[in-house]
């Protein structure tokens, strides 16, 4: 075989492994396009917390469209609480593995932009940089308060100075497509209808390309009586995480746009590490949890590690 044949047909590998490996620019640009579609899909869509990049990978393979880079999952997963204890910088280098792990369009929930438009327009800037699709900023004081702590108080920003913020992200944003998700917390508050509708319209005027309208009740009744009176001015985006008994084909009715699962991967894989570190400790015995583990095998297969193998014939000297 010619020197020519062996260097194209070494290229075309080193291509091959590249794509497999590597997130491509046109991949990126593209996340930010995915989920601005899925806002204004015709379709209720969902959208999976991930909180690590190995946790990304298993959305993705599940079949979900796209991922929520929770707050709460991403501070538990440290091992600190949701209250800004995590810095932007280190949510930043968890979103960077994550977008690695996963073609997927990650929305990050943002907080509430840690800190003033200054900081949350910089943050937009870095979101960006890494290949996260959105960001959902709520209308809280920083250091935010977890929305459903019971007997928090729960103060919420000026409105004026938020919209203001929601318009700075905007306007800081290089692609067009990056989407910025205002997160109503009137509700969660006690301020009621009225005060989520005009926070709503004033955050919609400013830009927002969707709205999440929370709520914390056992019933969707705050989110159907948003609905009725919102007539759907842009995508509201909401999370039932207290009002799971619903049927989803409520929401569609509604004319909600995407329904976001929040937390349940952190949720259970506390439960699993529960179950598997207590039966150890009182077995002093592998036997009871092995069959309910994965395999070390498949902890490789998340890893990718059969694409590593293939680019060592390439990169690496065959003797």
């Amino acid at each position: 075989m010619s020197f020519i044949l062996k260097k194209c047909i070494l290229n075309n590998q080193m291509a091959s492994i590249s794509l497999k490996y590597f997130s491509t620019s046109s991949t990126l640009s593209k996340r930010t396009t995915l989920l601005k579609q899925m806002l204004h899909s015709n379709e209720l869509e969902f959208i999976m917390e991930a909180h690590t990049g190995l946790a990304a990978k298993i959305v993705e393979e599940a079949g979900f469209k796209g991922i929520w880079g929770s707050g709460l999952s991403i501070s538990a997963s440290m091992g600190v609480r949701d209250s800004n204890e995590a810095s932007w910088t280190q949510v930043l280098d968890q979103l960077e593995y994550m977008t690695d792990a996963s073609s997927l369009p990650i929305l990050l929930d943002a907080d509430t932009g840690y800190g003033n438009f200054n900081n949350a327009r910089r943050l937009v800037r870095k979101l960006e940089q890494r290949g996260v699709a959105g960001a959902c900023l709520e209308d809280k004081l920083f250091p935010k308060t977890n929305s459903l702590l019971d007997g928090r108080a729960q103060p919420l920003a000026d409105m004026e100075e938020f919209a203001l913020k929601i318009k700075a992200c905007k306007d800081s944003q290089r692609d067009p497509d990056f989407c910025i998700v205002a997160r109503v917390e009137a509700f969660i508050a006690g301020w009621g209808l009225e005060e989520a509708l005009k926070r709503s319209h004033a955050y919609a005027d400013a830009g927002a390309d969707a709205i999440l309208m929370h709520s914390k009740k056992k019933d969707p009744s705050e989110i159907k009586a948003f609905m009725k009176e919102w007539k759907n001015k842009i995508p509201v985006v909401i999370v039932p995480t207290n009002y799971y008994t619903t049927p989803t084909n409520e929401f569609r009715e509604w004319g909600v746009s995407m329904v976001i699962w929040a937390n349940h991967n952190i949720r259970a894989s506390i439960k699993a590490m529960q179950d598997t570190c207590n039966t150890i400790y009182n077995d002093q015995s592998l036997v009871n949890v092995e069959s309910k583990v994965v395999p070390v095998k498949e902890i490789f297969r998340l890893q990718n590690d059969k694409e590593l193998v293939e680019a060592e014939k390439i990169y690496l000297p065959q003797k």
